[in-house]
């Protein structure tokens, strides 16, 4: 039956992408349109397991399906590879990584465990780009992600090469330090500097979340969402009393703003 449903999907693609009677719209994308749709249907999955909603993450997950058949599709097309060997590639990925699953390798802790993952990693980038290359260990992290996921990935590298902090706390004393050169910046009026040195903040802060096995992105995210909760509260107080934002004092918007945190806060609670 899986397979049934696999191979109808495949077809519906191919119909939607035929030169005669296919869809229009379908017809004229190619890798580079697609990219923002792939992008955003990952998201959706994300966002979907976030509010455990596993009746809409089954369909978020399809969308997402349907951009790898989308992609392969189209690939298949030009002679390039189809979805078998997408599947195929995956699975044969999946066997090399997790040799203590499909082979006889034991590791005797979780940190062997992802060094072999790191270097099962680094063994098909350098197949990927030819061993002749001089290769960097930071090569391979794609240029489109966000900026939290890619300094992420970056940091990690270069830590699974000994270029870390052994513990959190001097990370706690580079924050510091990363902030106080901001606020120089600031006071010297250069722009340019400004946007340089908030660079660096941003960068030391991710790594602290690495040390406090926090993910930035997933973190950032969630205080994003709690700050439009709390601002969604002073909208709807300050509606109430008749009157606009603009026309209500820092400090009282301020109030509004503790306000919500405690009123949320017992609200989290009563939920849990």
């Amino acid at each position: 039956m899986t397979l049934e449903k696999t191979r109808h999907l495949l077809n519906l693609m191919a119909r939607l992408r035929d030169p005669q009677t296919g869809c229009a719209w379908d017809l004229k994308q190619d890798f580079r349109s697609l990219i923002p749709y792939t992008i955003e249907e990952a998201y959706e999955v994300a966002d979907a397991i976030e509010r455990g909603d596993f009746e809409d993450l089954r369909a978020e997950l399809g969308d997402l399906l349907l951009q790898v058949v989308f992609h392969s599709q189209m690939a298949e097309e030009q002679g390039l590879f189809d979805f078998e060997q997408v599947a195929e590639a995956i699975g044969n990925k999946l066997v090399e990584r997790h040799p203590h699953v499909f082979a006889d390798a034991v590791f005797a802790s979780d940190a062997e465990r992802q060094q072999a993952w790191e270097d099962a990693k680094a063994r098909e980038r350098r197949q990927k780009h030819g061993n002749d290359q001089p290769q960097s260990v930071l090569d391979g992290v794609a240029k489109s992600l966000p900026a939290l996921v890619a300094c992420e990935k970056i940091q990690n590298r270069a830590a699974g090469h000994g270029f870390d902090w052994p513990e959190a706390e001097p990370v706690f004393d580079k924050v510091r330090e990363e902030l106080h050169e901001v606020h120089d910046a600031w006071q010297s009026g250069d722009q340019a500097h400004v946007q340089e040195e908030i660079g660096d903040l941003l960068l030391v802060v991710v790594n602290l979340a690495r040390h406090l096995k926090v993910n930035p992105e997933i973190a950032l995210q969630q205080a994003t969402k709690k700050f439009t909760r709390r601002f969604n509260y002073i909208e709807r107080q300050v509606a109430a009393s008749g009157r606009q934002l603009l026309d209500c004092p820092l400090a009282e918007l301020d109030a509004l703003w503790n306000e919500a945190k405690r009123v949320q806060s017992k609200s989290a609670v009563v939920d849990s």
